[in-house]
């Protein structure tokens, strides 16, 4: 049996203990470790969920993996390439979820009142549309047959309401080429994504038109994107990528053909660290100023401890096993607080954002097992180990001092 356990259960659970002066510090120290851990925990499920809905957002428009020429062309004309290569249609890379074309044109759409400008990303049969189904506002995705060309297009909820255009309508867009050249579509879908930069920009076609448009074969496409299963694997994969393409292509991360916002995203992971040394500095020195007045008030139980004989350690020990019930205590009320705030944001959207600066219309919340588990692991071993310095007051009592402390 572990006595000094026992002796620090007894000695601050007694029913007189609720009369002491100490009562409403003690009070305070568990409030202030509750509340810094539900700022830590709703700091890092808010900057957590940031970053994992605005990279799901970027690879939803551009894949984890695109392989395209090796050119200095910085438009959004793409440029040919074989669909006869050995990594397509099956890619011998283990974390490859799935493989597919492109190509991408710049255009002009024009209705009665106003033009926009917009890249047409024209896909083929093997497309993924999850991403896209998922950001549905209104209508269907369309079906794309390699022998038959469709004229359905998806636009975003930004250039629907520029345009005053909605699902079913026809729309004409204009190539600059020489000769120009002029296609019609049908609008079969609008989509919403909050990231106002890609929504405005991109429209999503059959692939044939492009190919026709460029005049290129039908085994030509601009390029190749490739999903991946584990974000965390990119960049390993990635050069496992390259080394299988032929010299005259180029693979590459959606962390290099987007670096500003992934460099932006990284600089999330500073100011979540500041919140976190932040609050477990406050919780710290709660804990230790609740510690002190434990002992204050104990100085006469202290010296007749150690007139029966108990070390200095021994008597540490009562103490801060009486200090980490605090620091539980804490913990369970922050972890309660942190876990209802993060559960009605995400299931009522309580707290909504500005999607032109942040990407989103609300804040998100990601729940990881793992981070919150670390979190309260790691406020208790810090907080425990931080008090047994100041805990070291204990060994400059005396028992025969203790005793007659009034």
């Amino acid at each position: 049996m572990n006595v000094e356990y026992f002796i620090a259960k007894r000695l601050f659970t007694a029913k007189e203990e609720n009369n002491t002066y100490t009562k409403p510090i003690l009070r305070i120290a568990i409030l202030a470790i509750a509340l810094s851990v539900a700022v830590m925990l709703i700091s890092i499920m808010v900057v957590t969920g940031f970053k994992n809905d605005i990279s799901d957002k970027i690879i939803g428009f551009g894949s984890h993996i695109t392989i395209s020429n090796f050119t200095n062309n910085q438009s959004y004309e793409s440029e040919p390439i074989s669909v006869e290569q050995d990594f397509y249609p099956s890619i011998t890379v283990e974390g490859v979820k799935h493989i597919s074309t492109f190509a991408t044109k710049a255009g002009i759409i024009k209705t009665a009142d106003e033009i926009q400008g917009v890249v047409l990303k024209g896909v083929s049969s093997d497309y993924d549309w999850t991403f896209f189904k998922d950001n549905l506002v209104s209508g269907s995705v369309f079906e794309v047959n390699d022998s038959v060309k469709s004229n359905q297009i998806l636009i975003s909820e930004n250039i629907s309401k520029t345009l005053d255009l909605n699902v079913g309508d026809g729309l004409v867009m204009y190539f600059a080429q020489n000769p120009p050249r002029v296609r019609k579509f049908h609008i079969s879908g609008i989509y919403n994504t909050a990231m106002s930069d890609f929504d405005k920009l991109f429209v999503l076609g059959d692939i044939n038109h492009i190919q026709a448009l460029n005049g290129w074969e039908n085994n030509e496409v601009g390029g190749f994107e490739i999903q991946l299963t584990n974000f965390d694997d990119l960049d390993k994969i990635t050069d496992e990528v390259y080394n299988l393409t032929p010299y005259n292509l180029n693979a590459q991360s959606i962390k290099e053909k987007t670096p500003q916002i992934f460099n932006w995203l990284d600089l999330q992971d500073v100011n979540v660290q500041v919140i976190l040394i932040l609050m477990l500095i406050v919780g710290v020195i709660n804990m230790i100023t609740a510690l002190l007045i434990l002992i204050l008030e104990r100085t006469k139980t202290i010296g007749i401890l150690k007139a029966l004989g108990a070390t200095n350690w021994s008597v540490r020990k009562i103490f801060l096993y009486s200090a980490v019930n605090l620091i539980v205590k804490g913990l369970l009320v922050g972890n309660a607080i942190a876990l209802s705030f993060a559960f009605l944001q995400k299931q009522f959207s309580l707290i909504s954002l500005d999607p032109a600066t942040y990407y989103m219309d609300t804040v998100p919340i990601n729940f990881d097992l793992t981070y919150i588990l670390l979190l309260n692991i790691g406020t208790v071993v810090v907080c425990y180990v931080v008090l047994i310095v100041p805990s070291v007051i204990i060994t400059k009592i005396t028992a025969i001092k203790a005793i007659r402390f009034e």
